[in-house]
């Protein structure tokens, strides 16, 4: 394609244009003249061959939505009465209609998705921990798997079971919060959802609790390197088989922040951690007696002793 313009670099008027990048290119000497902002999808070459599909057609879809995003609405109620009163009465019918023919698997997945939604905004989990809860929540749904237990319990289930599939940290008390549901019943369900589906998770590890929490708690990046060398030695010292991996963690936490003279109470960690401070005063007395703890803490309350004395 050649223009009537002329390279600014050798006077050229030999000039291409290149319809997929948007530029226009001496060909002398190979200078950028112009460039255009074009869409280098599929869709944005101009005509399409006869047997050619298009690269993309509407919204991504989205495990998310019951329908996955494909369905057309009727459309929403509010927008329905601002039309005319015939109008109104025809577009009705038909969303009536509309919710009559789709079956009861259709219905479910719409009110599930709603509230897995609403929970996993609650928890702040990424998109894919969302697409994947939403996976398993289909998977329960079509082998009949939902069938007297409640709802909101599966889709929780499905949540932790999606947190535990990509190792984010999120324990059986945080999800019972968002969810309105007992931790001992998302427990329940959830042993239930990975027996039958057949789903092989590795266990949470206290190291995966570490930053999140020490996050919360505002504490310095050398305590939580110290909490982690202290999970370590205690996972050699077999401290950490049997153990709520929460407990463990925020117990490592409360000891590092202590030789680290970042005071924090015990209720504190334990409400980050979402545990009691029985369990933050079992696992500490552990960990110090074990891994032989008790001399440097001695050492850090002699220190701020003679501090406290000048």
């Amino acid at each position: 394609m050649s223009h009537a313009k002329r390279c600014p670099e050798c006077n050229s008027a030999r000039l291409t244009y290149d319809a997929q990048r948007g530029e226009l290119i001496c060909s002398d000497c190979g200078l950028v003249i112009e460039e255009k902002m074009v869409d280098t999808g599929q869709e944005g070459h101009g005509q399409f061959d006869k047997g050619e599909k298009k690269g993309r057609g509407g919204a991504p879809i989205s495990m998310q939505k019951f329908d996955k995003g494909l369905t057309t609405n009727v459309g929403e109620i509010s927008d329905i009465y601002r039309l005319e009163t015939g109008q109104t009465r025809k577009f009705l019918r038909l969303k009536k209609w509309q919710e009559r023919v789709s079956t009861s698997i259709e219905r479910n997945l719409r009110l599930a998705m709603s509230e897995l939604r609403r929970v996993a905004s609650f928890l702040n989990l990424p998109s894919v921990v969302r697409d994947e809860s939403s996976r398993i929540y289909n998977f329960v749904l079509q082998r009949g798997l939902v069938r007297g237990r409640s709802m909101e319990s599966v889709i929780a289930a499905c949540i932790y079971a999606a947190c535990r599939s990509y190792n984010i940290p999120r324990t059986l008390d945080e999800i019972a919060n968002a969810s309105d549901v007992e931790r001992k019943e998302i427990g329940r369900t959830y042993r239930f959802i990975t027996r039958k589906l057949a789903i092989k998770i590795t266990p949470s590890s206290p190291q995966d609790y570490i930053s999140r929490f020490a996050s919360i708690l505002h504490l310095s990046p050398k305590t939580q390197n110290d909490s982690l060398r202290i999970l370590k030695k205690a996972d050699i010292s077999e401290l950490t088989s049997g153990r709520g991996p929460a407990g463990i963690a925020a117990a490592a936490l409360y000891v590092a922040a202590l030789i680290n003279d970042e005071k924090k109470t015990q209720r504190e960690v334990a409400d980050v951690a979402g545990i009691t401070e029985v369990t933050i005063r079992n696992r500490y007395k552990e960990l110090i007696e074990r891994l032989g703890l008790e001399d440097k803490l001695k050492i850090k309350e002699a220190e701020e002793k003679k501090v406290k004395k000048k």
